[in-house]
């Protein structure tokens, strides 16, 4: 009997055009509190909570960032977002991937490490109906990438282990998520991450973007 795999989904970057829109909203957000970080170096933790985000930032500047600082960035930067995605889009073969998966049967679902204030902009972007999908957001979760707290929630609410899973994303965030939960990682080069760092992080494929993936489903267990 063949097991079918099911697919979790990244978002920012993964579905939808959006990495360098959220670089611009927590850039927005660090200028707002005079915080001086360089924009690749906002780019290199893009996909990370906003909480870890903001950790890895007393790495990197000589500020004192205690929790209300922390929360005061992390709203700032959702207020950014809502204007700066505005003119986030699919990314191309997006909707058609995802039409393909459903038309074949083979589950689905989007886990992401932004919160629904955010993601909601994506996700319309995306013409999916939340109340007919399954989506787990940072919200739901204890922890985010590159913690697999995500993807274990979407497996589960697919009703499927986690080791059925390929895990699609563009970070080297999600392809640790995948690797310390035991589900396949698949990159995308469309976040900005090399096919190098993707396959270090674990990336078992690389492919370009979602159309590139759909012309190549075959190769990571999808059937058509």
């Amino acid at each position: 009997m063949r097991i079918e795999p099911v697919f979790l989904f990244d978002l920012d970057g993964t579905l939808v055009d959006s990495v360098y829109q959220h670089v611009l909203a927590w850039k927005t957000a660090l200028d707002a509190e005079r915080i001086e970080l360089s924009v690749w170096r906002i780019h290199r933790k893009v996909g990370m909570s906003g909480g870890l985000f903001v950790n890895q930032l007393l790495r990197e500047v000589d500020v004192e960032i205690d929790p209300e600082r922390g929360e005061r960035l992390r709203r700032a930067h959702a207020e950014a977002y809502r204007t700066h995605g505005r003119d986030v889009r699919p990314l191309p073969g997006a909707r058609e991937l995802l039409a393909f998966l459903s038309e074949q049967k083979i589950p689905w679902a989007i886990a992401t490490s932004g919160r629904m204030e955010t993601a909601s902009v994506n996700i319309r972007s995306l013409g999916v109906d939340p109340a007919e999908c399954t989506i787990v957001t940072r919200d739901q979760v204890r922890y985010a990438k590159p913690d697999p707290d995500l993807f274990l929630a979407a497996a589960d609410r697919l009703g499927a282990p986690i080791e059925r899973a390929i895990v699609v994303g563009d970070s080297i965030w999600d392809m640790l998520a995948a690797t310390r939960c035991r589900a396949l990682g698949v990159g995308f080069l469309s976040g900005g991450y090399g096919a190098d760092e993707l396959r270090q992080s674990g990336a078992i494929r690389v492919y370009e973007d979602p159309a590139d993936l759909l012309e190549h489903i075959d190769e990571v267990g999808g059937r058509r």
